[in-house]
């Protein structure tokens, strides 16, 4: 709207306080009209705001208030005279009124009719359940309740963020200065300021990593631009024609695999994101897993700097396509950082970045839920895990997952364990984490064995429980189930080595054992369950490399 309209718009709701004063005030005088106090000076913006209240008041007030035909001129005056009230109110008040409307009329209203006219707060949506709401065939407003609550549950919080700040927390900052100053001084040759002596540009500040003093100024070589606003910000990256050039040199090396010429693009463009990943790999494989960690927060770093003004995945609205080919290498280098967070033992950083894997993706590409549980585990966010498990959206239950189904009965035995040192009782209503892990070795009975076999678990009671046909004769029953439980034993087995988990599982395995010789027909039932829940005959998750959920790492080869 023009400045002319919105000066019209004034001018017309002034007269109408006009009249309606003149109307209400027929017993006094011109003078008494002109002697009225002063008033503020007001927004047209917020007197637009004020009208769209007016417009929603009207319709969710009472039909038999005999004040409602002067409702819009109340409602401008008081807009008028309290510009200056905070927007918080406004919002509070108005989510109020229209809860109250949908409570009155929820007895003959349909499911798409009240999301369409509830208003979720913030505030209030993050306590919304996923499985407590429907979300009918082209209901758009339910989509948007749905995301909003896995936003929200996926809130990232920077100061968890980098591994630098974890390390602190866990060591104490005199170990940590002490470690860098002696790192830095066996590595002073190489971390020598070239040339000029001294750096002549400043190292930006970032969030994922902490930039070294010796590395070089970002060279620009990629952009952001902001392609389209639907709810939320969907971004891209944009290569720039030396980046481009930088490309092509780049897939010739590697073509032939010439890891001498992939080195030679960084010395030109020092910034190549790919380049940096690829040597990245070579240095893990050549076992300088140091090198390799700073190789790619050297392409965290670029990346970062690259971002567009409106770009901030901290607040939760803005997205990545991972089907963008220019957008992958982002992916790329957040997973290897989160695994290499993982074995620097910094499980809190690794879970942030694992969320933000979910907030820029909702399809998950490189599969971080199957990380999340175990770095929620490690980083002690048992609570956390159980409202992730909730409240997330995705294709499926996530508590018929292995992973998942194993790892909330542990979140909820550390819960038990808390209560008592907390001086608070568990929660009435929540299920005993034994009949959860029960329920865990019935649907996945082959998870058992293979976890003995991996940690190992050494006990002779394991030789008679897994003799029992239950979990002798247990079978995945598709290729994307058994490829879920490798993954889930690959990263997770570490875990049932602690003894109090080891003999809480034997207990639960002699548990499940005597249920079955009493009812064979359940062991059917959760057959059947999981037959639904994994009906394809194809590997749904054959792009989840079982090697990147590996916890050792590949022995060190020759360059």
């Amino acid at each position: 709207m023009s400045a002319r309209m919105l000066q019209k718009v004034l001018r017309e709701q002034e007269q109408l306080l006009t009249r309606q004063e003149n109307e209400n005030e027929n017993d006094s005088d011109a003078d008494s009209i002109d002697s009225r106090p002063t008033r503020p000076a007001a927004n047209p913006f917020d007197l637009l705001d004020a009208e769209e209240d007016a417009n929603e008041l009207s319709e969710v007030g009472s039909p038999q208030d005999d004040s409602q035909q002067n409702s819009v001129e109340d409602k401008v005056d008081m807009a008028v005279s309290s510009v200056k009230t905070k927007k918080k109110k406004k919002k509070k008040k108005k989510n109020e009124e229209k809860v109250a409307y949908v409570d009155a009329n929820t007895k003959d209203e349909s499911i798409d009719l009240q999301l369409e006219r509830l208003s979720v707060s913030e505030a209030g949506a993050s306590s919304v359940v996923s499985s407590e709401i429907p979300t009918p065939t082209g209901n758009s407003k339910g989509r948007c309740i749905l995301q909003k609550c896995s936003t929200q549950i996926l809130a990232i919080d920077p100061k968890f963020l980098r591994a630098e700040d974890e390390l602190r927390r866990i060591f104490g900052s005199k170990v940590v200065n002490a470690f860098e100053n002696s790192h830095n001084s066996g590595n002073s040759r190489r971390k020598q300021v070239p040339r000029g002596g001294v750096h002549n540009y400043h190292i930006r500040r970032t969030i994922l990593v902490a930039a070294s003093d010796h590395w070089p100024r970002w060279d620009g070589g990629l952009s952001m631009e902001h392609i389209e606003t639907k709810g939320l910000k969907y971004f891209r990256y944009t290569p720039s024609s030396s980046y481009l050039d930088a490309q092509k040199k780049f897939e010739a090396a590697k073509g032939i695999n010439d890891l001498q010429g992939i080195a030679f693009v960084l010395v030109q463009h020092p910034y190549h994101v790919e380049s940096l990943l690829a040597l990245a790999d070579a240095f893990k494989f050549a076992g300088e897993y140091q090198r390799s960690a700073e190789a790619i927060e050297k392409s965290l770093y670029a990346l970062e700097c690259a971002w567009h003004p409106l770009f901030n995945p901290i607040r939760g609205d803005c997205r990545l396509s991972y089907s963008c080919d220019s957008n992958k290498p982002l992916f790329l280098a957040l997973l290897c950082h989160m695994q290499n967070l993982d074995r620097r033992g910094c499980h809190r950083s690794a879970l942030e970045v694992c969320k933000l894997l979910l907030l820029l993706d909702s399809d998950d590409p490189v599969g971080a839920q199957f990380y999340i549980d175990y770095f929620s585990l490690r980083a002690k966010q048992y609570e956390w895990l159980e409202l992730f498990a909730d409240q997330f959206v995705s294709d499926n239950s996530l508590w018929l997952l292995p992973n998942f189904s194993f790892s909330l009965a542990v979140a909820r035995f550390y819960l038990e364990c808390e209560a008592p040192m907390k001086q608070s009782q568990v929660q009435t209503d929540s299920v005993p984490s034994i009949d959860l892990l029960k329920q865990a070795l019935m649907l996945h009975p082959l998870v058992l064995k293979k976890i003995v076999d991996k940690a190992p678990l050494k006990d002779g009671a394991w030789l008679q429980i897994l003799k029992h046909p239950h979990f002798a004769y247990a079978e995945a029953g598709s290729p994307s189930l058994e490829h879920l439980i490798q993954i889930y034993v690959e990263k997770n087995y570490i875990i049932w080595r602690l003894p109090e988990l080891h003999k809480w599982l034997k207990d639960a395995a002699m548990q499940v054992i005597q249920t079955v010789n009493q009812d064979k027909g359940e062991a059917k039932d959760w057959a059947c369950v999981r037959k639904e829940a994994f009906p394809s005959d194809k590997n749904e998750y054959s792009h989840l490399s079982i090697i990147n959920f590996a916890d050792s790492v590949p022995p060190p080869v020759d360059m």
